[in-house]
């Protein structure tokens, strides 16, 4: 959070409250260096895990953010230099990303001078990360039935979709968005169906279990592909870093 001389304000309370900021930032910026120090040349019992000091730093980036939000609001150069690193550091998003274009037109084609007819000689464009939020929906299913009124000898229908988990709810996509929350992300199951309560969607933990063992079930085949394709290979590495666990007493 910095500013020139000219950008600071005038007005003692204000100028305070600044110094203020900035002395609790140094604080927790040195305390961000001590544990940072700790991890890397204390003893191994006193060394923090990496989560631990990344949780810690994006604390200070968040404090920083903030102050710059509010010293841009007060002063509108501020605000424009650093809307101009934005614009050069940001870099470009993916081009297998669905453009959804919106035009910004002005109202009257019109010259403010001589109203005659304006052409256009260009355009600027620019681009933002946009994100839908998960959507849920159900998949209805209708099988009609038919009947002869001749013969009246039976009913005709179409045989029912096969599911991955026949009599359950979840769709293919529903089991694999679970699978990879849990194994990927590291959601927990019970996490997940917290997700679920807040879009009316009343799953219980258990059942999210049965649907993982059921899809387990399903993937061997693919984990003992993969596992004759390692077991075929001339060398295999391995993790053998410890984890920790619930220790009572330390």
């Amino acid at each position: 959070m910095t500013a020139t001389t000219d950008a600071l304000p005038d007005d003692p309370g204000t100028l305070k409250a600044m110094l203020l900021a900035e002395r609790a930032r140094t604080e927790r910026l040195e305390q961000i260096i001590k544990e940072l120090q700790r991890h890397r040349f204390g003893r191994r019992a006193e060394t923090l895990p990496e989560d631990q000091l990344l949780f810690g730093l994006e604390e200070v980036e968040q404090t920083v953010a903030s102050g710059e939000a509010e010293n841009e609001t007060a002063a509108p150069a501020e605000r424009a230099n650093h809307a101009a690193k934005r614009r050069i550091n940001r870099g470009s998003l993916p081009e297998h990303l669905p453009r959804i274009e919106m035009m910004v037109d002005i109202d009257d084609h019109a010259c403010p001078c001589c109203r005659n007819a304006l052409h256009r000689i260009g355009e600027d464009v620019s681009e933002r990360l946009d994100i839908v939020p998960a959507q849920f929906r159900v998949l209805v299913v209708r099988r009609p039935k038919y009947a002869c009124r001749a013969c009246e000898s039976g009913v005709v229908q179409a045989a029912a979709p096969a599911r991955l988990i026949e009599g359950g709810l979840p769709t293919e996509a529903t089991v694999a968005q679970v699978l990879v929350a849990k194994y990927a992300d590291h959601l927990p199951l019970y996490r997940q169906a917290q997700i679920y309560a807040r879009q009316g969607i009343t799953l219980d933990r258990s059942t999210l279990a049965d649907w993982v063992g059921r899809a387990a079930f399903l993937l061997r085949p693919v984990h003992e592909r993969l596992l004759a394709r390692l077991k075929g290979s001339a060398k295999l590495f391995a993790d053998e870093t410890t984890a920790p666990v619930l220790d009572p007493g330390r």
